[in-house]
């Protein structure tokens, strides 16, 4: 038995970057900065996108509603609980949209049934109230059991038939908890098309975590047994290990077709872009070695491989950079390069910009070739980062900055910073010039964030690279992280640690959500 869908070879994308990859940790996003992921997962092919969770805040709500009416191809879906405010509160959100979605869950294993104080057959009931009043406003429903890899298997495919004859055109399966094996995912998938009726006229979805390490193993197993949906992230954000990467699954359909003989509508070549501007907005950068879109994916160090690559490319690469929008080449620009060479340049690295766009970039660019002799490929995707980053109602902004050090004590910061338009200064001094900085920014503004991290890693090569500097801080259980490049590192220091703290500003604006994310699978 298989599933019903247009064409059985086609597996949907349905991307959750901006609802359960903003709950990592930190990785809270603007209202601009949602928007332009959105547009840009539109634009690659994306089937379904997960705005949001609407009732979560004012905030959410008006990004999946504005996300909404932009969307030109995809479906835009909004996240509810298994309850009816919610339910109205998501499609107030989403009825915007040339194609809306609901998406409703509740907690279907022992362990949440607990938590919800609801026996099995209250269960029942509450799923199919809740289903069938989301199909009565909307034509596509989405229903997930939320740890369903953990739930007893006669239960499973009780509630799964309940929302079935509720009305929900689609049943997402979420190994919530990233609990479980490919042969289990698989197994699971085709023990509920086999056992449960009315199962062949809906689509089975799946939605990995990445806690054991196999969330894309999971979600490919799951498609072999007849899932026709998976759920995905850029760059695999999401809470904890994070949830299955849509470049893995994507290329790993594309690459093995042989034996994943599926498609998607995913628009390769748009990848790349998209994973750096989610790296730079979520303040989480890509690991070097990340399958895919790592810096390191396609490099080869090994005289072996070199020898081999210089050969022929496939002795060691089985798909090409340029399949993913990665220039194959890594040419130099410098302070006499012309706007059009670095249109075609950051074109080349995955970037398209309008004509106001380039202008900002081509002043930032000028001022880096000032600096650095030579500007490589990954300094131009360093200066795009911090171009996305550079917002400029930002609350904290930096003015100025002078830092004295060297082998005479105590290092000592000169600062001035606006903070929400009215600009402060002052005189700080620490145990070295970062010290005496992020001291500064602390004097400026009062804040009981805890530096949990400060990590430093040059972009490029020389004395003159561009430093990109990560900070994650803290404050009442809750991280922020910020990201900046520049070629001082100090510079870059007091700008990641700004961003970090502008997240916590905006945060706090938005509403503590924790209570109601963590219960999101």
């Amino acid at each position: 038995m298989t599933p019903k869908s247009a064409e059985q070879d086609h597996v949907l994308i349905f991307d959750t970057t901006l609802r359960d990859g903003e709950q990592s940790p930190g990785a809270t996003m603007s209202h601009a900065e949602k928007l332009e992921i959105a547009a840009l997962l539109d634009e690659m092919g994306v089937d379904i996108i997960e705005a949001g969770f609407p009732i979560a805040s004012e905030g959410d709500f008006n990004a999946v509603s504005e996300i909404a009416r932009n969307a030109k191809n995809s479906v835009i879906c909004g996240l509810s609980r298994a309850n009816l405010t919610d339910i109205d509160r998501c499609w107030e959100a989403v009825k915007h949209a040339p194609r809306g979605r609901i998406h409703t869950f509740i907690g279907t294993s022992p362990l949440h049934r607990e938590i919800t104080a609801l026996d099995q057959e209250g269960m029942i009931a509450r799923i199919h109230e809740t289903v069938a009043h989301a199909r009565n406003l909307c034509d596509d429903v989405q229903w997930s059991p939320m740890d369903a890899t953990r739930t007893e298997h006669d239960y499973l495919c009780r509630v799964v038939e309940t929302a079935i004859k509720a009305g929900a055109t689609t049943i997402n399966i979420p190994d919530t908890v990233g609990y479980t094996y490919p042969r289990e995912s698989a197994d699971l998938i085709a023990m509920l098309l086999e056992r449960v009726p009315g199962a062949d006229t809906i689509i089975f979805a799946t939605h990995c975590h990445n806690d054991l390490g196999m969330a894309t193993a999971n979600a490919l197993a799951a498609v072999e047994a007849g899932a026709r949906q998976i759920e995905c992230t850029i760059n695999g954000l999401g809470e904890r290990a994070g949830n299955t990467a849509l470049e893995e699954v994507v290329m790993a359909l594309r690459v093995r077709n042989d034996i994943l003989p599926y498609r998607t509508g995913i628009d390769t070549k748009k990848i790349i872009g998209i994973s750096r501007l989610v790296a730079a907005v979520s303040g989480f950068p890509v690991q070097f070695n990340k399958a895919v879109v790592g810096k390191n994916a396609f490099a080869h160090e090994s005289g072996i491989h070199q020898d081999g690559m210089l050969k022929n490319k496939e002795t060691f690469e089985i798909m090409r950079p340029e399949d993913i929008g990665l220039a194959a080449t890594n040419l130099v620009m410098g302070k006499h390069s012309g706007r059009a060479a670095l249109r075609a340049k950051l074109s080349e690295l995955g970037y398209e910009l309008g004509d106001n766009q380039l202008k900002d970039v081509f002043v930032r660019f000028k001022a880096l070739a000032d600096r650095k002799k030579e500007v490589y490929d990954d300094d131009l995707i360093a200066l795009m980062a911090e171009a996305s980053l550079n917002d400029e109602d930002a609350y904290l902004q930096l003015r100025k900055l002078r830092v004295i050090c060297g082998t005479d004590g105590p290092q000592e910061a000169e600062m001035t910073l606006s903070i929400g338009g009215a600009e402060k200064f002052i005189d700080a001094t620490g145990d070295g010039p970062v010290d005496a900085t992020f001291n500064a920014v602390k004097m400026l503004f009062p804040h009981e964030a805890r530096l949990e991290l400060y990590q430093v890693h040059a972009v490029t090569e020389g004395t003159d690279a561009q430093a990109t500097v990560s900070v994650r801080l803290m404050q009442d259980g809750v991280v922020y992280s910020g990201q900046s490049s520049d070629t001082d590192t100090v510079v870059a220091s007091a700008k990641a640690y700004l961003n970090a703290l502008n997240r916590l500003v905006l945060h706090k604006h938005r509403g503590n959500l924790s209570a109601l994310m963590s219960s999101a699978g």
